[in-house]
């Protein structure tokens, strides 16, 4: 791939595994509007329900306000499937994670009555290898429409784009409150709901061993209030599939990545719950050392959730950013943590890519090697290039600057007319930056010898099944780099 590459970007077989038209693809911001769009697709489903993902809880609440049938997922499944006798409801969701919420008396309770279903099938994904998860986050109703991106439908992920401190409906089932969240999903229907229907029952055939036919039903199940962003688009489906005894790896994703950093010409826009892959920094670093190179910002979490994801990937961040600032000498990579007008920090598990006003990527996958090379992913990427028209160029854009203003507290036009000024995208985030609701720039930290060890040698984040085994003298987070030394 060349800089300003004008040909097709996707490249079934290389960067992604298909690709197919939508009629209609919209870009979901956040799980409030997502838990509702998605409920309201389900209602119109007559065959077919898939919901493929890392977690899923029954007490979470899809709609507080509806009007047809319960408010919370378990109560809703059992519902829809009593509603409506010709449907089969199958949910797949990682087996290891599954294990901590079985203790749960109300997930049990669920479970139980959608065993006891005859047409609601709960199965836990093991295709995967030791240390590797089942990530992916989709659902598709009857091959007309499907749901694609960051997004589980699990506790702690509810919130408004407001972002608000005092937000009452951010609680768990059990009351807790959890930090404010940020996440992104879309949905699209046509050719391209057809293609991800199919990858669900590749991986529920992966998992079960059943092999299952496409739903025979076509009909328009777009849910209501749902504005597409595109109209009659081509998305590329891109995944990553871990090395297993009976099949290879599939590093779609990672190859799309690379091209999407290597293509840009101006501009690199990303969100990731994390910022802990090698290759991704090593591509990163060929365009900082450019003299007329794009400007790259993400948006990352202050700090990783639990307690053994900032060991690895916090630790990785400081390592890799460490090592970017040494080859900027035009100051063109920046990460920014967003914050609530309190100040409290926004968990961002959005995994969103955009570059310049030509490509755009939304999925599961995140910068790490997991993503990449271990843990099973799904995204989806559209690129509007070569035969996109100026409209599609601009919505693009205007993806992109809606996600600033979010997270800078400021309307979106005033973010757009900043940019037009100042040609830059860092000088425009540090124009709007303020106190209250904002951005606020990553600062490397002091590490310890044993979290710099760690991060180093890759022990929490191994690029695929094998490098778990592989001696410490054959990986690193440095390996094949050739970095000048610290200013």
């Amino acid at each position: 791939m060349t800089r300003g590459d004008e040909t097709p970007l996707p490249e079934p077989g290389r960067n992604c595994w298909r690709v197919a038209r939508a009629d209609r693809f919209a870009f979901i911001v956040d799980a409030a509007d997502y838990f509702i769009a998605a409920r309201k697709a389900m209602l119109a489903a007559r065959k077919s329900i898939f919901l493929v993902g890392w977690d899923f809880d029954a007490g979470i609440t899809l709609d507080e306000q509806a009007s047809e049938g319960p408010a919370k997922l378990g109560d809703f499944i059992i519902w829809l499937a009593d509603r409506s006798p010709e449907l089969e409801i199958r949910l797949l969701r990682w087996d290891t994670g599954a294990l901590k919420a079985m203790f749960k008396a109300r997930t049990l309770a669920t479970i139980i009555r959608w065993k006891m279903h005859p047409r609601v099938t709960l199965k836990l994904d093991s295709a995967h290898p030791i240390a590797g998860s089942h990530h992916q986050k989709i659902v598709v109703i009857d091959d007309c429409v499907a749901f694609c991106g960051g997004i589980d439908m699990t506790t702690g992920r509810w919130d408004r784009r407001a972002h608000k401190d005092d937000e009452p409906r951010r609680r768990d089932p059990d009351g807790s409150r959890y930090t404010p969240w940020h996440d992104a999903t879309s949905a699209f229907d046509g050719d391209a709901a057809r293609t991800v229907g199919d990858l669900a029952r590749e991986r529920w055939l992966a998992a079960t061993g059943e092999r299952l036919q496409p739903a025979d039903v076509s009909h328009d199940c777009w849910p209501d209030g749902v504005e597409p962003s595109f109209r009659d688009v081509t998305l590329a489906i891109a995944r990553t599939c871990p090395d297993m005894d009976d099949s290879g790896g599939v590093h779609e994703i990672e190859q799309m990545y690379l091209d999407l950093i290597g293509r840009a010409r101006r501009y690199i826009y990303a969100e990731s719950q994390y910022f802990a892959s090698r290759k991704i920094a090593r591509a990163i670093a060929a365009r900082l050392q450019e003299e007329d190179g794009p400007e790259i910002v993400i948006i990352n979490p202050e700090a990783a959730e639990g307690w053994l994801e900032p060991i690895a990937m916090d630790s990785a961040r400081a390592r890799l950013v460490e090592a970017l600032q040494r080859v900027d000498r035009h100051g063109r990579f920046r990460i920014y943590h967003p914050v609530t007008g309190g100040g409290e920090p926004i968990y961002v598990h959005a995994k969103v890519m955009i570059i310049d006003d030509r490509g755009f990527r939304v999925g599961s996958s995140n910068f790490n090697n997991r993503s990449l090379r271990l843990d099973t992913e799904c995204d989806v990427i559209l690129d509007v290039a070569q035969g996109g028209t100026a409209t599609e160029r601009e919505t693009v854009a205007a993806i992109r600057d809606d996600l600033l203003a979010e997270h800078l507290g400021v309307a979106r036009d005033r973010v757009g007319a900043t940019l037009n000024e100042t040609g830059s995208l860092i000088a425009t985030i540090e124009a709007l930056r303020g106190s209250g609701r904002s951005l606020v720039p990553y600062t490397l930290p002091e590490l310890s010898g044993t979290e710099t060890w760690l991060a180093d040698n890759e022990i929490l984040d191994p690029e695929g099944p094998d490098a778990m085994f592989e001696p410490l003298s054959r990986r690193g987070l440095f390996k094949g780099w050739r970095l000048p030394r610290r200013r």
